[in-house]
C-alpha cells in the first residue's frame, strides 16, 4: 500500500507557473513508476507525465510537452510537477498516481486554475 497527498495547486494567470508535489508514504516509493493524470469538468480523467522509478525514463501527452516537467526524489518520497507557460485549458484537478503493474493507488487531487 502506498498513500499519496498532492499539494501546490491554486490560481494562477495564462502564462504563469506552478509546482505541484506529491507526497508518499507506505511502501517503498522508489518501487513506483510514478505519474499525473488531470480531469478537467465535464471531461474525463486524462494522462499528463510519468516517470519511471529512477528518474531515468519521462514521457508526457502532447498537449504538456515542452510546457510540464515531472521529477522525482527518492529521498523525499517525492514527485513534483512543474508546470511552465500554463493556459487556461490545463485548468483541471491534478491527481498523483502510483503504479505497480497498472495505475493501483491514487491522490485526492488538487486543483489547478489558469485565469486568462
Amino acid at each position: 500500500q502506498v498513500q499519496l497527498v498532492e499539494s501546490g495547486g491554486g490560481l494562477v494567470q495564462a502564462g504563469g507557473s506552478l509546482r505541484l508535489s506529491c507526497a508518499a508514504s507506505g511502501r517503498t516509493f522508489s518501487s513506483y513508476t510514478m505519474g499525473w493524470f488531470r480531469q478537467a469538468p465535464g471531461k474525463e480523467r486524462e494522462f499528463v507525465a510519468q516517470i519511471n522509478r529512477f528518474g531515468a525514463s519521462t514521457y508526457y501527452a502532447d498537449s504538456v510537452k515542452g510546457r510540464f516537467t515531472i521529477s522525482r526524489d527518492n529521498a523525499k518520497n517525492t514527485v513534483y510537477l512543474q508546470m511552465n507557460s500554463l493556459k487556461p485549458d490545463d485548468t483541471a484537478v491534478y491527481y498523483c498516481a502510483a503504479r505497480d503493474m497498472t495505475w493501483d493507488y491514487w491522490g485526492q487531487g488538487t486543483q489547478v486554475t489558469v485565469s486568462l
